[in-house]
Parts: structure tokens; C-alpha cells; sequence
């Protein structure tokens, strides 16, 4: 029988995969706070955010920025730290790290050099909206955030137009007006979506209907924060 993996106490040398709430702190889970409490570095994508997170929790901790723009470089010093003896909590601003967020990297460089990686599971966007959509969740393709350039997303929703599961993806307040102009032209504008805005959060929010009526809806709501979509079958029908 496989042994439970439930000590609350973080062991030298080991990495961390903790995942932190979307929103609401009361989400994290005691396990994660001990980790967090108890580790000797936490890698994690913007100092200021984590910062505030755990003033809020009452911790104090060393903190290293660890982000897109220098994971690569990153990923080897925090590997030789871990070899040191030390143990290091991997956080990212919101969430389960390594998810459209920074994370593969070290990760990789830590199975590659034998060095023990241990999840800390929680929450997570994509899995919280698949959840309360109503969406079939039977199977499902994640691919992150589309590319910027138009003709970039046009060619992707042309690939998937046909898809028989439920396609997850992120979006930003900044693109989603384009995003659903887009989906419209290639999906019709009877495909079905959800939407997922500031779960969690005080402005929760979730739309669940046609592109068209998830247009008209957007229209009068607030786009603040970033979107979780899916993207439901062609057959399927609410």
C-alpha cells in the first residue's frame, strides 16, 4: 500500500508545488499553510503580491521573485539551493503553480537532477468553472491563453471548430470583447460558453449561455480580472 504523504513539517532538500486561494484565504488549506509557514524560501512570481498574501496569514518568510521573465535562468540556482538542504514553497499569484503560470521549468530541472518535488494541491481556475458550468467535463483540452494576433485565434478556433469535448482557456479584460467577436465568426453565435470572472472573490461572476447572449451580457457588466471560457461542443445544448 502506498504511503500517505500528509507530513504538515516541509523535509530538506524538497520542493514544494503549494497552491494558493483564487481569492478567498479561506480556501487554503492547512496543510499548504504549514508548508508555507514552515519552508526556508518561497519561489513565487511578484514579491508584492505574496507579500500581501502573507501579511494577511500573519507570516514573515524570504521570498524570491520567480517569474516569466527569469525562470530559465532561475530554474538552476534554485535547483542548487534545494541541494544544499534547503526547502523551497513554489507559489504562484493565484492558484495551482505551473498552470499557464511559471513553474514547468524548475520543476523539470528538479526531476532531472533527482531532487524530490511534492505537491500541495488546491485550488484551481480552471477546474473551479468546469466545475459549477454544467459544461460536459467527461473530457476537456486546456491550451492557456491564445495567441494576441487575430488571425492567430481564428486559426485555432477553425482547428477546434468540430471538438467533441470542452475547450478550457484564459482571457484577459483586455481581449475578451475580441476574443468572443472572433469565437462568434468561426463557433456561430449559438456555441455555447461559460465564463468565469473573479472566482472566489467578493465580484464573482459567471456567464453561461450563447456567444450572443454572453455579448449582450458583457455589454453592461464589469471586465475586471482575468477570464476563465470554456468553450462547450458543437451538439451540445444547455
Amino acid at each position: 500500500m502506498a504511503r500517505e504523504n500528509n507530513s504538515l513539517i516541509p523535509e530538506a532538500g524538497h520542493l514544494y508545488v503549494v497552491a494558493t486561494p483564487l481569492g478567498n484565504l479561506a480556501d487554503f488549506s492547512k496543510r499548504a499553510l504549514s508548508i508555507l509557514s514552515e519552508c526556508d524560501l518561497i519561489a513565487c512570481e511578484d514579491k508584492r503580491t505574496t507579500g500581501s498574501l502573507l501579511k494577511n496569514l500573519g507570516l514573515k518568510k524570504e521570498l524570491i521573485a520567480y517569474h516569466e521573465h527569469n525562470e530559465k535562468i532561475l530554474s538552476d540556482p534554485l535547483t542548487k539551493i534545494l541541494q544544499e538542504g534547503k526547502s523551497i514553497a513554489l507559489i504562484s499569484d493565484a492558484g495551482t503553480p505551473g498552470i499557464s503560470d511559471p513553474g514547468f521549468r524548475l520543476v523539470r530541472e528538479c526531476r532531472r537532477k533527482k531532487i524530490p518535488v511534492v505537491p500541495v494541491p488546491g485550488p484551481s481556475a480552471l477546474i473551479t468553472l468546469l466545475s459549477v458550468s454544467g459544461l460536459p467535463t467527461n473530457g476537456f483540452l486546456f491550451v492557456g491563453f491564445l495567441p494576441s494576433k487575430k488571425s492567430a485565434r481564428l486559426k485555432f478556433f477553425t482547428n477546434y471548430v468540430d471538438f467533441d469535448y470542452t475547450i478550457v482557456l484564459y482571457e484577459s479584460c483586455h481581449r475578451i470583447e475580441k476574443f468572443l467577436k472572433d469565437a462568434a465568426e468561426v463557433f456561430g453565435p449559438d456555441r455555447c460558453l461559460a465564463l468565469g470572472r473573479e472566482m472566489t472573490k467578493m465580484h464573482e461572476t459567471f456567464h453561461i449561455g450563447t456567444i450572443a447572449e454572453i455579448d449582450q451580457q458583457l455589454a453592461s457588466a464589469s471586465l475586471k480580472g482575468e477570464f476563465v471560457i470554456l468553450i462547450a461542443p458543437a451538439k451540445y445544448e444547455l
